[in-house]
């Protein structure tokens, strides 16, 4: 078995085409998206829309709660731009989305952890805003109850492979269309990946178990940097066109 997994795309809908292609060159028809999807000041819409073509599992991202449960006249800073260009039929397609499922029997699937949306599973954040890995003992006890031998999270756009002590494995794929943000909770920190790529993830299952191969993608990223500062929001321009926040 093999398959693609993808993650916080964030209305990026060039890096989305891109990261499309790339898989279908390698011939892998299955696709898991673990959320995020739309919130972001990209083309929502056209995102939308693609997703919506494309046979593929989804789980739904905070960021896509946020877009279907925040009121129309507050919505956070993220969800602003996306609201504005989405229909009902994209919002109605986003409530159909699940917190979390189970694939072909042996792969869990979530946003960022089984029981919260917004918390990151693999990372912690220190007081001071650095980003460390969680110690193990932590990430299993986030991970009790669950079976399934391979597990996948995104929300921290950052790509990673956890094994725990009894062999199951977690999977972040990384971010398809968001290398770069800031953010305040559980303390004011950033995320840098310090290259412009859309991630992916590659899950193979063999002989020797789960096999992960992370994929960075180029793609037109400076026209999504330019349409982000089009858009007012220069520090998500900065994050498409470099990979940082500067």
């Amino acid at each position: 078995m093999i398959f693609a997994a993808i993650a916080d795309i964030h209305g990026n809908c060039a890096a989305l085409e891109a990261v499309l292609a790339d898989i279908d060159r390698q011939g892998i028809t299955d696709i898991v998206n673990l959320g995020d999807c739309l919130s972001g000041p990209l083309e929502a819409d056209r995102t939308a829309d693609l997703l919506m073509s494309r046979e593929m599992l989804h789980v739904r991202g905070n960021h896509d709660r946020y877009l279907i449960e925040s009121p129309a006249d507050a919505m956070p800073l993220w969800e602003e731009h996306a609201f504005r260009q989405l229909s009902a039929r994209h919002l109605d397609w986003l409530r159909s989305l699940p917190f979390s499922t189970v694939w072909r029997d042996e792969i869990y699937c979530c946003h960022a952890t089984p029981k919260d949306d917004n918390t990151y599973w693999l990372e912690k954040v220190s007081t001071e805003g650095h980003i460390f890995l969680r110690p193990v003992e932590e990430i299993e006890a986030l991970a009790e109850g669950i079976v399934q031998p391979l597990i996948l999270c995104g929300h921290s756009h950052i790509p990673r492979i956890v094994r725990l002590r009894d062999g199951r494995l977690i999977v972040n794929p990384g971010s398809v269309g968001g290398p770069a943000y800031d953010d305040d909770a559980p303390h004011v920190h950033k995320v840098e990946a310090g290259a412009p790529f859309a991630s992916y993830a590659v899950l193979e299952k063999t002989d020797a178990g789960w096999l992960t191969a992370f994929r960075q993608v180029p793609y037109d990223h400076a026209a999504m940097a330019r349409l982000a500062m089009q858009n007012g929001r220069p520090e998500w321009a900065s994050a498409l066109q470099t990979g940082w926040l500067r």
